[in-house]
């Protein structure tokens, strides 16, 4: 992989960095619309039940397609490479829209809801209408991701932040209309979502296609010519993403067979959008390690340093202080039981978002090294972990609603951190 970022200053990581925390956080306020929306509706609980189950389930398509930004930002450095990568992503987007017609509109749609996730008739009918429309969001979400993969690597971050202002807007003016007519399903949630991605794609496509334009079309330091140089550094990436991506339904499946299913399910989507939206700005930890850290490792580790203790200060004062309260009720417009529960949700996450930017920065510098190998033991070990936890959790403790959940993501990530840790170090003991 050719690495030719030149020494960068700590101003000018941070101009790098900002726009795209921004825009990670205005994805998650777009997050927070949506449930804002459907928990106006009549029968807030189902709805946003079907709505999370969908969801959940959705990450198994669009993860592959979100892949790409890491995948393009690591490699393409001319037109032919980003050709190759482009190649790649048809298959994965092909494979989605697939993978979303057989739930949608096969009987598959119900042995996933219905049978493996236990969900009621009701919530089973919300979330296969629902997913009618998400199955076209991986598509664009991918097509979003590979466009700026490229944007970021040419350093014209500002565009991401761009691209979510508009996105934001369409969404904000799609969910007051629904408010207007009235909200009665969860497909009007996941329609808000797609119309967003829609914009938010063709925006990255436009400033891309312009940047691709002044690439050279080839780079003689480069590389990558063909797909097949690019699956040996994205299928790692791919394998270790479909094992996690799993876990999410398994949580959703297992929280739903507790005493108030639709009560857990709800309280535990609605704590996560929340954990995301502190998580937000802070999620691109890995793109500074991945196109720094070679170069800059110093700047790179002092950059780390000053920003990744700042989530788990924000989550304490949500968690544990009226602040979270508030915004549940004024934000998201959730009241009574499910308040309650969302909050003890949200306190269950506080190990997670302590956790998450070393592990992100570690990940970065994972695939700086291009050992994309380990990361699918370290998230095999997340997986192992948190499916044996959300196990023990809800059978000894199956009162406790979306806070299971949680407790077990969070678990799972400690032993992601701990295992990538061991792994890395291994590596780099016997090269030496």
């Amino acid at each position: 992989m050719s690495q030719d970022n030149g020494p960068v200053s700590l101003r000018r990581l941070f101009l790098f960095f900002i726009p795209m925390g921004i825009s990670v956080l205005l994805i998650n306020l777009s997050h927070v619309i949506i449930n804002g929306t459907l928990a106006r509706s009549s029968n807030p609980e189902i709805i946003l039940a079907g709505y999370a189950l969908a969801m959940s389930l959705l990450g198994v398509t669009e993860k592959p397609a979100v892949l790409f930004r890491q995948t393009c930002s690591a490699l393409v450095r001319d037109r032919t490479s980003f050709r190759a990568v482009r190649s790649v992503s048809f298959y994965v987007f092909g494979s989605s829209v697939l993978f979303g017609g057989l739930v949608s509109y096969t009987p598959v749609g119900h042995w996933i809801f219905g049978a493996a996730y236990g969900a009621d008739a009701i919530v089973e009918r919300e979330a296969i209408h629902a997913f009618a429309a998400l199955m076209f969001l991986s598509v664009f979400s991918g097509i979003r991701c590979l466009y700026q993969g490229v944007i970021i690597y040419k350093m014209r971050t500002r565009w991401l932040t761009i691209a979510m202002i508009f996105r934001l807007a369409g969404m904000f003016l799609l969910s007051q209309y629904f408010l207007h007519i009235g909200v009665t399903s969860a497909l009007q949630g996941t329609i808000i979502f797609v119309f967003g991605m829609m914009i938010e794609a063709s925006i990255s496509w436009w400033e891309s296609s312009r940047l691709l334009k002044d690439m050279p079309l080839k780079d003689e330091n480069c590389e990558i010519t063909k797909p097949k140089q690019v699956m040996s550094f994205y299928n790692p990436l791919l394998y270790s993403s479909l094992i996690v991506v799993w876990l999410l339904p398994i949580l959703n499946a297992l929280l739903g067979s507790t005493e108030r299913g639709t009560l857990a399910v709800a309280s535990f989507a609605v704590a996560g959008s929340l954990m995301n939206l502190v998580l937000g700005f802070f999620t691109y930890f890995h793109q500074i390690a991945l196109l720094f850290v070679r170069s800059n490792p110093a700047i790179v580790r002092k950059f780390t340093l000053m920003l990744g203790f700042i989530p788990p200060l924000l989550m304490l004062l949500l968690a544990f202080t009226p602040i979270g309260s508030w915004m549940f009720s004024n934000v998201l417009g959730v009241k009574d039981e499910l308040l309650t529960a969302c909050i003890h949700a949200l306190r269950g996450f506080f190990p997670f978002v302590l956790i998450f930017p070393w592990l992100d920065t570690l990940n970065g510098i994972v695939m700086a090294h291009g050992e994309t190998k380990l990361m699918f033991g370290s998230q095999l070990a997340n997986a192992i972990v948190t499916a044996i936890l959300i196990v023990l959790l809800v059978v000894l403790l199956p009162g406790w609603n979306g806070v299971l959940g949680s407790l077990a993501q969070s678990g799972g990530l400690i032993a992601e951190l701990t295992f990538l840790a061991w792994l890395f170090r291994r590596s780099h003991r016997t090269a030496k």
